[in-house]
């Protein structure tokens, strides 16, 4: 049964059931579950985490997900994981022109690539940056991924995702969370034969939230009634599944004789979330100067260093400038943090022409960066009016942890190999 409709909130707990007298009433558990169902618990965080980090949901399904085959490997060599799958490379900054699509039959799973990575899946610390590019859907085939929870950043091509929970429709400029360990496939919206593109970040550690406010107040950013659940939709249709599981930095197949997409009902505050990034509130500076760019962050995975993030997702979305006597682009800068960035459509400010949509650039920590040299002349003589900086989407994933490249990154074609030229022109012009 197919039922995509959408439940609103992040954190929320929800009840859904795709069939009318499902969910129990009163408890979660009880001795036999309604319609000769089976009650499965799926924990994305410890037993005993504080109450408002708790992440659970009970779910009612036709059979249990212990009922697969065994195992067995399944080479990947594209998806790497952690800093170990990666290669030295000098403190440079580094850029990517867009990533090719394929031109053979290639499913989600099949044309993953890890492009940067740090820290440890085993550890819960870091994350993976990875592209997709595909051009078929994943049909008989599920995805689990027991090392991280997955935020999607579709660049090309709309996706139907279906989860054990439900359906999500996802186009560009949308997001998608997914949870550590829950089963998942991937489709494009467009066609049977429709390319599609993006960008992942794998999570190895705490999960996403929603980053406090402070003193921006109780509004602003990203609002939690705008993070989108799927209500309960089970498939019926019979059939063996190949499912692959992402686990201990490996993957791993198994067939099993039916589909995981079987849970009729469920309840509880883990669940696959779509977000749409047009519905962030956007904050800036109305008098001069730049606020940090923390004032984009959209979700959060925390460290165990308060205020230094594991893993923050921020976006450059379409909002007026209005600063005056500023510089606008963004300054001149070497962080603690390391920066990933892709571009999902438009023009970036600070790289007009040489940051394409689906393209790619790291500046790792303490890696100096900024406008290029035709940004930098163009802003510094612009005359100041307010001005709309439109039709354009950026992000970044931003981590403690410096980011180690993978072979394939830097051999694979698509690095650009000239990207420091783009400073060379910025002179010393200081007249004492």
């Amino acid at each position: 049964m197919s039922n995509l409709q959408y439940q609103s909130g992040f954190g929320n707990h929800f009840a859904t059931e795709a069939v009318p007298g499902v969910l129990p009433v009163g408890r979660n558990s009880p001795q036999r579950a309604a319609k000769g169902l089976y009650a499965e618990l799926i924990s994305g965080t410890a037993f005993t985490a504080p109450r408002a980090d708790n992440r659970r949901s009970w779910l009612y399904r036709r059979q249990p997900s212990v009922v697969t085959g065994a195992y067995e490997p399944l080479p990947h060599p594209g998806w790497t994981t952690g800093a170990a799958g990666g290669v030295a490379v000098p403190p440079d900054p580094l850029r990517w022109a867009p990533f090719p699509l394929p031109t053979a039959p290639t499913d989600f799973i099949d044309g993953l690539h890890t492009v940067v990575a740090n820290g440890d899946a085993d550890a819960q610390t870091g994350m993976a940056t990875l592209v997709y590019t595909a051009n078929r859907g994943m049909s008989r085939r599920a995805l689990v991924n027991a090392d991280g929870e997955m935020l999607l950043v579709p660049q090309q091509g709309a996706l139907r995702i279906t989860t054990e929970l439900g359906l999500l429709d996802v186009k560009p400029g949308e997001v998608a969370l997914l949870p550590r360990g829950l089963a998942f496939k991937i489709d494009c919206s467009d066609g049977p034969d429709a390319p599609f593109r993006g960008y992942i970040a794998e999570n190895y550690g705490a999960p996403f939230r929603l980053p406090e406010l402070g003193p921006i107040g109780s509004n602003g950013l990203a609002n939690p009634r705008d993070f989108l659940a799927p209500v309960a939709a089970y498939q019926a249709e019979p059939g063996p599944c190949e499912m692959v599981k992402k686990f201990g930095g490996r993957l791993w197949r198994a067939e099993q004789q039916a589909t995981p997409f079987n849970v009729v009902a469920w309840h509880g505050n883990l669940a696959p979330l779509k977000y749409d990034t047009a519905n962030f509130m956007t904050i800036g500076s109305i008098s001069f100067d730049h606020p940090d760019p923390s004032i984009f962050t959209v979700l959060t995975s925390p460290s165990d260093t308060p205020g230094t993030a594991n893993c923050d997702f921020v976006i450059f979305p379409p909002r007026w400038m209005v600063a005056e006597d500023t510089f606008r682009p963004p300054w001149y800068h070497r962080n603690l943090m390391s920066e990933f960035m892709g571009l999902v459509h438009g023009q970036y400010d600070a790289k007009p022409e040489g940051f394409k949509p689906g393209g790619a650039s790291l500046h790792n920590a303490m890696v100096p960066h900024g406008p290029d040299a035709e940004a930098f002349a163009k802003a510094s003589s612009a005359p100041l009016a307010p001005h709309k900086l439109d039709h354009t989407l950026a992000f970044m994933f931003e981590s403690r942890y410096r980011f180690v490249p993978t072979a394939w990154a830097m051999n694979g074609g698509q690095l650009d190999r000239n990207y420091a030229r783009c400073w060379a022109d910025l002179q010393d012009t200081f007249t004492p």
